[in-house]
């Protein structure tokens, strides 16, 4: 008998969770089942992806670039990387923003409803929360984005996760291994090797334990979401958004199919782990250990390139994230703030979502907290910014999901691309957790 592919299994394990997760949600008691015996088992998992993420991060990063050979290699891949993820990043959100006026979802939204999700979730703790961490984002000076790339105790900046910290660190060693003698340097390559390839095997262990943790995860979001009224009147938004997070997927695929010459069915089947991963996670770094397995032994993308484009996508590259940005500013405008929708407010916005998604942070509803910085941007009225954030905050969480979703499959689309562009795309040799084990 065929084994059962892992995207089929956590396919069910979606589906499954889903079910259960109505099913609970209708009898007493149910949630609280959920909450306290089910998701935990979701928390679990997403430890463990972060728990290996800094370190595969470290040692693929240090382990790539070391092999370089030539620093010019790293100057002429990180430029094809920054100018290909700002290009996908500028196409999604000119996608958001004809698909937002085209449709126009928040013209003619009627003032009950307003008055109720208003009502429900202007005080949120939530939308406190995002308008908190908006305004201290806004507090900072022009560069601090900058500063904020090199650390001053990288002990530090591998507990809190500081992805850029770690990123620039890395790279700051995997460019003086290179300027070392190759006696010297040997020793340590080999340890961050050999701690690349133990890491990876902790992918194909937790992975196993996919399944059933997707089950839990989206188990708890189902009970979690208790207002089906309101989602029903934002349907229009939220149709506008998963629309542009497709076609904006269809893009990639025109790209993988016209420049590298591969199937985007194979490209798809080989990815969808991942991007199930991140459609119950909501994190693009929880999910990047996975992507990463994914890009190296199932599309067939060389270390070199996958161990430095997939950490900094994680990081800069919100497709995504910015498609939505696009969307929720407008669509708010078309509710609460006609008066705004100009050209040249519009232009704005392509341009500050451009720049805020290098800012986001790879975790969930990220997005809604540069959306604040966006909105602010074309000088939207501050006392209506809790209304703006409460008119989408409902269906928030499952849109994070979608966007995340487009995220993960954009950084693999563009390791794909700068791979087939540095001669770096072989064919593919995926793994499995016992190729070693002896019974």
């Amino acid at each position: 008998m065929k084994k059962l592919a892992l995207h089929w299994k956590i396919l069910i394990g979606m589906i499954s969770g889903i079910i259960f997760g109505f099913i609970l949600n209708s009898i007493d008691g149910g949630k609280d089942i959920v909450t306290n015996w089910v998701k935990p088992f979701g928390t679990i998992f997403i430890n463990l992806l972060k728990l290996i993420a800094v370190p595969l991060i470290l040692a693929s990063l240090i382990k790539g670039i070391s092999e370089l050979k030539d620093i010019s290699k790293i100057k002429q891949m990180g430029l094809r990387t920054m100018i290909i993820y700002m290009t996908t990043t500028l196409v999604a959100i000119i996608i958001g923003l004809g698909i937002v006026n085209f449709v126009k979802p928040g013209v003619g939204m009627q003032k009950a409803t307003i008055e109720k999700i208003k009502q429900k979730y202007e005080n949120s703790s939530g939308v406190v929360d995002k308008l908190t961490k908006a305004t201290a984002q806004n507090n900072t000076t022009p560069l601090q984005a900058l500063v904020d790339i090199f650390p001053s105790n990288i002990f530090e900046a591998l507990a809190n996760a500081s992805m850029l910290q770690i990123i620039f660190y890395a790279i700051f060693i995997g460019i003086c291994l290179l300027l070392i003698p190759e006696d010297k340097a040997k020793p340590l390559m080999l340890f961050f090797d050999s701690l690349n390839e133990v890491v990876m095997k902790m992918v194909d262990l937790i992975m196993l334990f996919a399944p059933y943790a997707v089950f839990a995860l989206l188990a708890n979001v189902i009970v979690s979401f208790n207002d089906v009224e309101i989602l029903i009147k934002l349907l229009a938004y939220a149709f506008c958004v998963v629309s542009g997070l497709v076609l904006m997927i269809g893009f990639y695929l025109i790209l993988i199919s016209f420049y590298t010459k591969k199937s985007p069915i194979w490209f798809l089947n080989q990815i969808s782990p991942a991007q199930l991963l991140a459609f119950s996670t909501s994190s693009s770094a929880a999910t990047l250990p996975v992507t990463m397995e994914r890009v190296e032994e199932h599309l067939g993308v060389d270390k070199e390139v996958s161990g430095f484009v997939l950490p900094v996508g994680a990081t800069i590259n919100m497709d995504g994230t910015s498609l939505y940005q696009a969307i929720a500013a407008v669509f708010i405008m078309q509710v609460i703030w006609p008066e705004g929708l100009t050209f040249s407010n519009q232009l704005t916005i392509v341009a500050t979502a451009l720049l805020a998604s290098i800012g986001s942070a790879a975790v969930p509803s990220a997005g809604m907290v540069m959306l604040v910085v966006v909105l602010e941007s074309i000088g939207f009225p501050a006392d209506l910014l809790p209304i703006g954030l409460a008119l989408i905050f409902a269906v928030d969480r499952p849109l994070d999901m979608c966007r995340t979703t487009v995220n993960v499959t954009g950084d693999a689309t563009v390791s794909m691309l700068i791979a087939k562009s540095l001669n770096k795309l072989k064919t593919p040799q995926p793994k499995e957790w016992n190729d070693n084990y002896k019974k």
